[in-house]
């Protein structure tokens, strides 16, 4: 996943996810990121810090990834990709703050989606990382869960190729 910083037409900025460039651009050109202050589908990529790779991540990253790594840069815009992340710090909670109807009607779908997932998964709390990986490599009953996790750690669930996605923390589901 590549975390994009995205400004509006009305100036506002804003973070989204997405899998690669080509399902960003594809999502913007039918009209499917919305920015959730004013509802502006005149979506673009804003500035981004580049991601800084270091040594401890280096030595941490499967044999196919860690050439990756070390292959000469590609020009951003040759390649047409953001950098990924490399912050270290934990997950933090955000909030969209619905301000019409159409941004309510997301979230509710949102809060939907997430009641399924709940409902319907093993909440492992801060072992997440651990316990997908042992389903994913075989070590594990394989059963959907849910649970925490660090954005590192995320990261490289996913660059071991272990798909995982964040399940949102919406308004007031904590009030």
């Amino acid at each position: 996943m590549i975390k994009y910083t995205l400004v509006c037409e009305a100036a506002h900025s804003f973070e989204g996810w997405f899998r690669n460039s080509g399902d960003f651009e594809a999502q913007v050109d039918r009209k499917l990121v919305v920015c959730p202050m004013c509802g502006a589908t005149d979506v673009r990529k804003g500035l981004m810090a580049p991601a800084v790779s270091t040594s401890r991540k280096r030595e941490a990253l499967s044999p196919v990834a860690k050439a990756e790594a070390e292959a000469p840069a590609e020009d951003s815009e040759t390649k047409n990709e953001a950098p990924a992340p490399a912050s270290a710090t934990p997950m933090q909670p955000s909030a969209l703050l619905p301000e019409n109807l159409r941004q309510k009607e997301i979230v509710e779908a949102l809060r939907l989606v997430r009641a399924r997932i709940v409902e319907n998964s093993e909440n492992v709390g801060s072992n997440f990382a651990s316990e997908a990986r042992k389903i994913h490599y075989g070590d594990a009953e394989e059963r959907s869960i849910y649970g925490e996790t660090t954005l590192q750690d995320a990261e490289e669930l996913l660059e071991e190729g272990i798909s995982v996605l964040p399940l949102p923390e919406l308004p007031d589901d904590k009030n």
